[in-house]
């Protein structure tokens, strides 16, 4: 017959996955119930990080022990360790280590990317912003945190998948920046169907479970709007710098102020505008026309007292069949170049602060 006690002497050998202790050690083991009548056991576990590939592994392990000791059904719930007995065990807490990019001892340098709306061309900024830093010689990463909309992996021609070494994902690398992203993590472009505390954890992933290396900047392409995932990149990066994209238009401008207003509210530093679609040149005669309209980038700026950092025309890069990346500007194209002079700009305000 099982009975409590058996089933606490099989749990207190199970280890917390992320602190590598038993669940004994950690006092983990919050709640035991065995009906006898029907053979079921409920149990409530407390870990160091919930919502992880580990969890599963350590559910699957439980579930498996306990029926193998004569359980017909098993009720298992997990819970995150109080703060207090995570304080005990720091040093054994590998997301608390240095190589989480939320360390307090992390000197990378974060720069959200936001827009108010859809449509304005915010991950082609994060793209090419991100690859001409990496031009100047800094160490660049980007997450593409776009988690329902994501576009970095295709807009950068990246066909790899990240791959794991040991308990750390390693990022994938173009254009001398390394790369995150939902996208690589679904399959066949299936949408993303989850609610926003999912996201969330879902992105502490992303800057905890990465193994980024040294980075001098790290860029977030965030989604549209002031939604769930804009307020937890609010919350997990109070000293984060914000840089607002728009388009000429007078309605992307008056929307995009809402994402500089909420940048504002929460002390992220709001770094410039950028205004992107400004014009479309031809090449025949030189004549600019603006398609979008003018102003809305100088209008954005002022309203949010900062400065208009670059104006983007419409132009399509130079396709390279060999090495394609659909979205990506060469260093010598004439958008590849005002790139550079942005993310020059990028650089001293950076440094200045």
């Amino acid at each position: 017959m099982l009975t409590e006690q058996r089933v606490r002497s099989i749990l207190n050998k199970m280890m917390d996955p992320i602190l590598h202790m038993t669940l004994e050690e950690t006092n983990g083991i919050q709640e035991v119930t065995v009906k006898e009548e029907k053979a079921h056991v409920s149990i409530k576990i407390a870990i160091a990080k919930t919502g992880t590939a580990e969890q599963m592994q350590l559910q699957s392990s439980i579930v498996q022990a306990l029926k193998g000791a004569g359980a017909e059904s098993v009720g298992l719930r997990f819970t995150d360790l109080s703060q207090e007995e995570l304080a005990k065990y720091a040093s054994n807490d590998s997301t608390s280590s240095d190589h989480s990019l939320l360390s307090p001892t992390n000197k990378t340098s974060f720069v959200a990317i936001a827009s108010g709306k859809g449509g304005v061309g915010k991950s082609t900024v994060s793209v090419n912003l991100a690859v001409a830093l990496a031009r100047l010689g800094k160490r660049v990463g980007i997450i593409d945190a776009d988690i329902y909309g994501f576009s970095v992996p295709d807009m950068m021609g990246i066909t790899k998948r990240p791959v794991v070494r040991g308990e750390m994902i390693i990022p994938v690398e173009r254009f001398g920046v390394k790369v995150i992203s939902m996208g690589f993590f679904v399959e066949d472009n299936a949408p993303v169907i989850w609610r926003g505390p999912m996201l969330g954890k879902m992105l502490h992933n992303f800057f905890n479970d990465v193994e980024w290396g040294d980075l001098d900047y790290l860029l977030l392409d965030l989604p549209p709007g002031t939604g769930d995932v804009a307020l937890d990149i609010h919350t997990m990066l109070p000293a984060c710098k914000e840089i607002i994209v728009t388009t000429p238009h007078p309605t992307a401008a008056f929307v995009a102020a809402r994402a500089g207003a909420m940048a504002l509210r929460t002390e992220h530093e709001i770094l410039g505008v950028i205004e992107n679609m400004s014009f479309f040149e031809s090449k025949l005669t030189g004549e600019k026309e603006y398609v979008f309209g003018k102003g809305g980038g100088d209008k954005l700026a002022d309203e949010l007292q900062t400065e208009l950092l670059g104006q983007i025309p419409l132009q399509q890069p130079d396709w390279n069949e060999v090495d394609f990346a659909p979205s990506v500007y060469a260093e010598d194209h004439t958008i590849g170049k005002i790139y550079l002079d942005i993310a020059e700009k990028v650089t001293q305000l950076i440094k200045n602060k």
